[in-house]
């Protein structure tokens, strides 16, 4: 039978603060585990490069909130079950939180959900009353470039395969449509995978087809995989 001696679990620090893992603590979070997601994150450098696909208007001297630490606060929101972004109202006072956030000042709160759904409601496009919005095209190919860089040689054949999934809806959500298979109102995302890896995730309204607009991402990523490949 294998015995596990260790007691403790060492993380990367946060500035001057020491993360370690026990089991002996008093005070403890059930978050813990998402320092193995920092872990991973600070290896593929994937949250800092997805904020790098924003585009932030505001006032950069008046600015209490960073794109990458609002991102930080949501996707690990997000990995860790809190999904609605009212929970952030609490969360963000939380150390745990702050750390996964890149915070050094710990006792000072992270963005509340207000902050945090101006954030969410850009559309990609330029807009006087948006602030904060994304590039398309910036995180499109942010995914297919994770999944490249997850290979040291070309691989000698690359499977796509394109799937859609019912997102069920539970309110008066813009473009709510009544979908006759999945029997029930919802989104009809369109994924992209190569093996493990998502290459595309595109939320459609459910007033189309399976394969609507799927030929158009194929095309897209195979351009970007071919480029890659001469390069």
């Amino acid at each position: 039978m294998t015995e596990c001696n260790q007691s403790s679990f060492g993380f990367k620090a946060c500035g001057s603060r020491e993360i370690v893992a026990r089991f002996d603590g008093g005070t403890i979070s059930s978050d813990g585990g998402a320092f193995l997601l920092r872990h991973t994150d600070q290896r593929l450098n994937l949250l800092p490069r997805l904020a790098e696909c924003f585009l932030d208007g505001r006032n950069q001297d008046q600015i209490k909130h960073s794109i990458q630490e609002m991102l930080s606060q949501r996707i690990y929101g997000l990995a860790l079950g809190y999904e609605d972004i009212n929970d952030h109202e609490q969360l963000r006072n939380d150390p745990v939180f702050s750390i996964l956030a890149g915070r050094k000042q710990l006792e000072e709160p992270l963005a509340g959900k207000s902050t945090l759904n101006r954030m969410e409601l850009g559309t990609g496009g330029k807009d006087r009353y948006k602030k904060i919005t994304f590039w398309k095209a910036g995180i499109d190919e942010l995914l297919v470039k994770m999944f490249l860089e997850s290979h040291e040689n070309a691989p000698a054949e690359i499977i796509l395969d394109v799937d859609t999934t019912d997102l069920p809806l539970h309110g008066k959500q813009e473009g709510r449509f009544f979908h006759g298979y999945y029997d029930k109102y919802c989104y009809l995302p369109l994924y992209v995978f190569c093996g493990e890896h998502v290459l595309c995730a595109r939320l459609r309204e459910a007033n189309h087809d399976a394969s609507f607009g799927s030929l158009q991402e194929i095309r897209r990523i195979v351009t970007q995989i071919r480029r890659r490949g001469r390069g």
